[in-house]
């Protein structure tokens, strides 16, 4: 019985200096993912050499990562989630017993492919650009009721943008009058797509003789 504890025993330690040893022969990489929009949870990080996938992680709440027990030499990483841009960083070096570190400097933007864009321009009555003017958004309800989703103020150009989602909607676009009803036009979404839409100011009350 001694004996096979004594053996037991020895071989945990046999197995604890392999791992040790398989640690100081490898490194790894750490880093973290910003998103402009959404949560930066989920993102697939793909480590490559060359074209060939080596191994996948994806990172946690918070957009870190940690990726180890990577051989010493050069790798590439790929960042993917749906709705975003694809991101990717090169010639990252990884040496035996050591931890990279990337910090925060990759964000990953919205894949404009994939979503809609309402953009449109406020005219005066006589066809010029009006900047500084008020424009809503709101989402049409089945029951025809509206839901205010965001607004803003024309550039200096007149124009105006606003990012959806892809799926099929009707929206609502207001341009917000002082002391009148306002200008609206109402926009169907049916997918990924630019959607314009031009407003006009009405003409000016004519003065009383």
């Amino acid at each position: 019985m001694r004996l096979n504890r004594v053996l037991l025993a020895g071989a945990i330690l046999l197995a604890m200096a392999g791992l040790s040893f398989a640690q100081e022969k490898t490194g790894s990489i750490k880093g973290k993912v910003k998103v402009e929009t959404g949560s930066a949870a989920g993102v697939e990080v793909t480590v490559r050499q060359a074209e060939r996938e080596i191994t996948r992680v994806k990172t946690e709440k918070g957009g870190d990562f940690v990726v180890g027990r990577l051989a010493p030499g050069l790798y590439g990483l790929t960042f993917r989630k749906p709705g975003l841009s694809i991101g990717s960083i090169e010639n990252v070096e990884v040496k035996a017993g050591k931890t990279r570190s990337l910090g925060d400097r990759l964000v990953l933007t919205i894949d404009e492919g994939s979503i809609a864009f309402i953009r449109g321009s406020v005219f005066s009555n006589e066809g010029r650009s009006v900047p500084n003017a008020k424009v809503e958004l709101a989402r049409v309800m089945e029951d025809g009721t509206t839901k205010k989703i965001d607004g803003r103020l024309t550039t200096e150009t007149g124009s105006f943008a606003f990012r959806l989602s892809p799926e099929t909607a009707k929206y609502r676009v207001s341009l917000k009058l002082a002391n009148a009803e306002p200008v609206t036009k109402d926009v169907e979404i049916d997918g990924a797509a630019v959607y314009r839409v031009a407003l006009s100011l009405p003409p000016a009350p004519k003065p009383k003789p």
